[in-house]
């Protein structure tokens, strides 16, 4: 089912991005994926200017400013913890850094952190509250799919398993440096997000992240749409067995990545 109201701890639960320029990435996103922005409810000046992404009358990621000077647009992926402050310790533990919290969310939406693993990636964490997360998935114009990118794929199988109760296995026929995360329970046949290894012929000043995947319905109209609205390629496109893939980097500077699926939604 592409409709949301819950996860699971150790589940990722929501995606949002914070942009140098509000205005401007509305446009893009608004035509790039068919949606729709709405401010939270509440007063701007405790909201921050964050804001919702909707489809069809549902929320399918958040947007809000760049929150420090000098500070480049980017995409953020949040897991859903049980306890925010537990769980920022328990990444501490075992090598990763407390960048930010845990604190609380305006409208009791949760209580949150953001973390670095010892790779170098951002990830965040979310104790749910009055927030149900992503509530379409999978869907053209939704987030589908997260991938960890790094050089140092022990350390990240070793925080990710520590910190989360995370395994990463390799998919049938996958290339060598291409592995999933699983978590007993989960509802995800293929996993629940993806791990893969920043390899030589990739840029060598290319940063630990965490790649944020949307649906488009034509991987290619919409690389020759957006790049004509200045945004940017960064890799692809490849066509892949189950989709068609590329990594843009929007006008304002996020890299982004779309994914023209051909495969069936898992239930």
């Amino acid at each position: 089912m592409s409709e949301r109201s819950e996860y699971a701890p150790g589940e990722f639960c929501w995606v949002d991005l914070s942009t140098t320029d509000v205005d401007g990435a509305l446009s893009f996103y608004g035509e790039l994926l068919g949606v729709e922005a709405q401010p939270a409810p509440g007063d701007p000046e405790e909201t921050g200017g964050y804001g919702f992404l909707m489809k069809n009358g549902r929320m399918v990621a958040g947007y809000g400013p760049t929150q420090q000077e000098g500070q480049p647009s980017f995409w953020s992926s949040y897991i859903k913890v049980e306890d925010a402050d537990a769980t920022a310790e328990k990444a501490k533990e075992a090598g990763g850094q407390v960048e930010a919290g845990a604190f609380d969310l305006p409208n009791d939406s949760g209580r949150m952190a953001v973390l670095q693993d010892p790779t170098g990636a951002f990830i965040s964490i979310n104790q749910q509250r009055n927030h149900p997360g992503a509530q379409l998935v999978n869907e053209p114009g939704c987030w589908t799919w997260t991938n960890l990118m790094t050089r140092d794929i022990e350390g990240a199988k070793d925080f990710y398993g520590e910190v989360f109760g995370w395994t990463a296995t390799q998919p049938e026929e996958a290339p060598e440096f291409i592995w999933n995360w699983q978590l007993d329970g989960q509802r995800w046949p293929e996993g629940l997000g993806g791990l893969a290894e920043i390899t030589e012929d990739l840029p060598t000043d290319m940063p630990a992240h965490w790649q944020v995947y949307f649906i488009v319905e034509n991987a290619d109209q919409s690389i020759e749409w957006a790049t004509s609205m200045g945004a940017k390629v960064g890799f692809g496109p490849i066509d892949i067995p189950l989709a068609r893939v590329a990594t843009l980097v929007d006008p304002q500077g996020a890299p982004i990545s779309i994914i023209e699926s051909h495969y069936p939604e898992p239930r």
